[in-house]
């Protein structure tokens, strides 16, 4: 009678898919790390039992290097940035992936000489599973640090210059051309931009859909009045547009707090929405339904934006190799245009 054959090693993915948690968690168990809820221990420990698993030496040790939370990086030095609904969306989605991790979210600012050196420590120490990088501008120094960190690094929105291997990005350069074609098929002509800063890639490929979608329509695209997306840096630029163009009759605006600016601007000046001016801001954030009057903008998902981030990383953490992603955008028509 022929031998039986070798019985096949189970793995820790088989364990996970049993045990019916992610992969980063049945490690995690393992190797006895925290933050690892009771009943999703106790689920894998019946996993490994009934699969007879044994873990590999070299996996061990890599995962008891692992420390139980990831990292969100905003290039800001203004603590009440992660209460702009923005980046409050973002960290919606990304604790909720990380949630299903069983991994924590720490929140870090990074513009000073002092928070960057911060965000560079984190790097280099492995103080966190991994990180993601937000807002980041041109010749940031904290891209370069991502580029040679020991740790995975995933980036939302592609920073100037660079081509990361993982990132998370929208249509900024679609939805911005979307927005402009809407205001031409509404009849208007004379279009101008509020842009966003153009030390970074949204300001810039946001900035180059306005212009494609004038170009193609033979129109001239005026010079853009650049704000820092706020709603004060949105009503500075439409006061100064309006100065150098009174006869403008439609404004893109780079994102919803511009647009908001821009209509109050607008109002102050007695300029009638959409009749005189129309205006089209971009993210769907929820300023643009409370607006006056309500805000035509073009909808990217913000809170999946996050969300997908941190899957992103959780898969690198755990030994994938996922692909960058580039999420969709849609118009959104409500009165002001």
């Amino acid at each position: 009678m022929a031998e039986d054959a070798p019985r096949r090693r189970s793995t820790l993915d088989e364990v996970a898919e049993l045990a019916g948690v992610s992969r980063s968690v049945a490690s995690r168990v393992l190797n006895n790390a925290p933050h690892v809820s009771r009943a999703k221990r106790e689920a894998v420990e019946r996993a490994v039992h009934r699969l007879g698993y044994v873990p590999h030496p070299t996996a061990r040790a890599l995962a008891t290097r692992r420390t139980g939370a990831a990292a969100l990086v905003v290039s800001g030095e203004d603590p009440s940035i992660f209460a702009d609904p923005f980046f409050a969306q973002v960290i919606v989605g990304a604790a909720a992936a990380l949630e299903e991790a069983d991994l924590h979210l720490m929140l870090c600012l990074a513009a000073s000489d002092r928070g960057r050196r911060r965000v560079e420590r984190l790097l280099r120490s492995r103080g966190a599973d991994g990180v993601m990088l937000m807002a980041l501008r041109e010749d940031d120094p904290l891209a370069r640090a991502a580029e040679e960190a020991e740790i995975p690094v995933v980036f939302g929105g592609r920073p100037v210059g660079l081509d990361p291997r993982w990132y998370v990005d929208v249509d900024n350069r679609g939805g911005a051309r979307a927005a402009t074609e809407y205001l031409i098929s509404r009849g208007r002509t004379r279009i101008a931009t509020i842009c966003g800063r153009l030390d970074t890639e949204v300001g810039r490929a946001r900035y180059r859909g306005y212009q494609d979608a004038m170009l193609a329509a033979g129109l001239a695209p005026c010079r853009p009045e650049a704000g820092d997306f706020t709603e004060s840096s949105g009503a500075a630029a439409m006061a100064a547009l309006a100065a150098r163009h009174p006869d403008l009759d439609g404004v893109f605006a780079a994102n919803d707090n511009m647009g908001a600016g821009a209509l109050r601007a607008l109002r102050g000046a007695g300029r009638r929405v959409p009749a005189d001016v129309a205006v089209i801001g971009f993210d769907d954030l929820p300023v643009a339904r409370v607006a006056d009057p309500p805000l035509t903008t073009v909808h990217q998902p913000v809170e999946g934006l996050g969300r997908e981030m941190a899957r992103m990383l959780v898969a690198l953490v755990d030994g994938q190799e996922p692909t960058p992603l580039i999420l969709p955008t849609r118009l959104v028509v409500r009165a002001s245009a």
